[in-house]
């Protein structure tokens, strides 16, 4: 599994991204998780198997449906969630959107 998060500047996003692994390693689940600011996560959508956005880049969802061209699934990750670091449900809410597909 290939979980792309979209931010603006990376900081918060990338201390989740780690919390992230370490939630998936202690739940046996192999997954790729990256971080990238808006622009190149725009470009490399297509080689994961869901974008995630951070709330704050919300209004860029369309931008974001439009450059995954219906092959990868767009979700908004949810400001409490976002906010508490909630690695665990982000994760399953990534898990989610892969299995729902588009």
């Amino acid at each position: 599994m290939k979980i792309l998060l979209a931010c603006n500047a990376g900081m918060s996003t990338s201390l989740l991204v780690q919390k992230m692994r370490k939630e998936a390693a202690s739940q046996g689940i192999d997954a790729t998780i990256d971080a990238e600011p808006l622009g190149p996560a725009l470009e490399d959508v297509q080689d994961y198997d869901v974008l995630m956005l951070g709330p704050q880049i919300k209004y860029a969802e369309g931008d974001a449906k439009e450059a995954a061209d219906g092959k990868v699934p767009v979700r908004v990750i949810a400001m409490a969630d976002y906010g508490r670091m909630n690695a665990k449900k982000i994760l399953a809410d990534a898990q989610k959107a892969i299995e729902e597909g588009c």
